[in-house]
């Protein structure tokens, strides 16, 4: 049986030269897979401690990493010793119900000594009719997992929150793009951008941040061809994710020194400057690879050396002897390519303009990339957009970008349906998108302020929030940066309205910040704000990489009509039953 199990994955990998993608579930676990796109599977390898040979093992996925609810597939033994694997889910008590459609395929297993690995084929959608499997889809998974002792008589009911000697969740992409990489010039060489042995604090989460000056081979400009995460040894479990951000600072300007926790209050207001990304990594992301015509430019007479390093540390057991040199691997090339690559801000403007009320299970909002603007910015060929980074804070749940050709919706740019602002990653698009000057794009941002007691402001912090939708594409052109946010005149209008037909304290002589704090949020009043957003007139940031305007007049600019929009992706059962 054990062999068996092993030479299962083995063949599978050879058989469709399949790549094999893996994340720790914790220290001592592991969840592996594999994604086939014709037979719409995912194959899974579980390694899970065995130190009892009387287990029971759930490996499953829910909306947001929550127990209830969850869709887990069991391996259990009963008191006779015999070994299950059952399809359940978890009802609203934490007790399991078996699914009377069993979608847990394939089931192997094998324990040797203290280890116990299991493999199962899950397919994207199962078309159950109960509607209890969860639906593999693009964006963020997150994977739950529960071991505990056994032996059981059944797994009907069992009460998993209780009876679980430890349980948690991980993230990670599961239908991942298997394009291949684009080789290297033979002259790439790698720099690596790293912590040095860091003796991360015993907290649950830790960002840490280190500026670092790049290597003078970089006074002239060079092309950045793939990035990937270097990982100190046995710490993959501790290493969330990654960032590299370039300080945008004058060229010979010096970045003050700065290690240690990223909102700590020794960090200089000088590192502030670095903010644009440059590298991105999240748990179980692939290397990010640019397309063989293009590079991200770095280095030159005009570029400020200096670099700022962001790790999450993800800590749950507040261990405090993790030493830590985990960073970003960058691969260089003086052959510069043919294009250069840009990034591109879309989304929301960074303003108080649009906040979001309290006590919201799904608050929407929506930041546009005008058709006037792309007018003016875009090349008559275009741009071809590859890569796209989703982004909002504490409170974001799920972001989407949108395409739109003269009113009609084309194919979504990029989606992530459980979205979380703890797994941020570069994601390499699976079909490049060519945008056309007159294009529009509409990224939209779902917040859930349930455990927030007041308004959640637009901004900067980590308390505020974003709706960005980083996206990375060639040519490079000069337009930077293209959101949007509420007329200002309309958002004086809300207020005066709360004021005069509600007795709000809203008024004229305060700031909006205080205009938002001053209103005492009811579900109409949140309701009625929302529908302000989506209706109103728009003021665009259309603006160059001089943080110059493109010339025109942006203010009460008319929003996106959507006039032929994309129909709802049906569900294909046909091939299942």
């Amino acid at each position: 049986m054990g062999r068996t199990a092993v030479l299962m994955l083995l063949l599978l990998v050879a058989a469709t030269d399949a790549q094999v993608f893996s994340v720790p579930l914790d220290a001592n676990s592991t969840f592996s897979w594999t994604v086939n796109y014709a037979t719409e599977t995912v194959s899974v390898e579980v390694h899970s401690p065995a130190t009892h040979k009387d287990l029971w093992v759930a490996v499953g996925f829910s909306d947001y990493g929550e127990l209830e609810g969850a869709d887990l597939c069991v391996l259990w033994r009963d008191w006779r010793g015999r070994t299950h694997f059952q399809d359940t889910w978890v009802a609203k008590d934490g007790r399991l119900s078996v699914d009377s459609q069993q979608d847990c395929l394939g089931f192997r297993h094998v324990q040797k000594h203290d280890v116990i690995k299991f493999t199962f084929t899950r397919r994207f959608d199962t078309c159950d009719p109960q509607q209890q499997d969860y639906i593999l889809e693009e964006g963020t998974t997150h994977i739950v997992w529960a071991r505990g002792r056994g032996p059981l008589f059944r797994l009907e009911g069992l009460d998993v929150p209780e009876t679980a000697q430890s349980h948690g969740f991980q993230r990670a992409q599961l239908l991942k793009n298997l394009a291949p990489s684009s080789p290297h010039p033979p002259d790439t060489w790698h720099h690596d951008v790293t912590n040095s042995d860091v003796h991360v604090p015993d907290d649950d989460t830790t960002y840490w941040c280190r500026v670092h000056r790049l290597p003078a081979a970089l006074r002239t400009k060079h092309h950045v061809v793939q990035y990937e995460a270097t990982i100190t040894p046995g710490n993959e479990a501790l290493v969330h994710h990654i960032e590299v951000f370039h300080c945008e600072a004058p060229p010979h300007e010096d970045v003050p020194a700065y290690e240690g926790p990223c909102e700590g209050p020794e960090r200089p207001r000088a590192t502030r400057v670095c903010k644009r990304v440059l590298a991105a990594w999240a748990m179980g992301a692939l290397p990010f690879s640019y397309p063989e015509e293009a590079g991200l430019p770095i280095g030159g007479l005009d570029f400020n050396p200096y670099v700022m390093l962001e790790v999450h540390y993800n800590n749950p057991e507040r261990r405090a002897d993790w030493v830590d040199s985990s960073g970003v691997r960058l691969y260089i090339t003086p052959t510069l390519r043919l294009f250069d690559g840009g990034v591109m801000e879309l989304g929301l403007e960074y303003t108080d303009k649009m906040s979001i009320p309290p006590k919201q299970p799904a608050f929407v909002l929506s930041g546009y990339c005008i058709t006037e603007c792309t007018a003016v910015a875009v090349p008559t060929e275009g741009i071809l957009i590859f890569g796209s980074q989703l982004h909002t804070h504490l409170t974001g749940i799920r972001v989407f970008t949108r395409h739109i050709r003269d009113g009609r919706e084309l194919p979504e740019l990029n989606r992530d349906n459980h979205y979380s602002p703890h797994f941020q990653e570069i994601r390499p698009l699976k079909r490049q998108v060519r945008l056309l000057p007159g294009d529009a794009l509409i990224t939209t941002c779902w917040y859930k302020t349930t455990d927030r007691d007041n308004i959640t402001l637009g901004g900067f912090a980590i308390s505020d929030e974003m709706c960005v939708n980083y996206i990375h594409y060639y040519p490079k052109i000069d337009l930077e940066v293209c959101k949007s946010s509420i007329s200002s005149e309309s958002l004086q209008s809300y207020f005066r309205f709360l004021h005069e037909w509600e007795g709000q304290s809203t008024g004229p002589e305060l700031g909006i910040s205080d205009n938002y704090k001053a209103v005492q949020w009811s579900p109409m009043r949140a309701h009625v704000l929302q529908e302000l957003y989506h209706e109103t007139p728009l003021s665009m940031q259309c603006n160059q990489s001089t943080g110059e305007r493109f010339p025109g007049y942006w203010e009460n600019m008319p929003i996106t009509p959507v006039l032929f929009p994309l129909p709802p992706q049906p569900r294909d059962c046909s091939k299942q039953h």
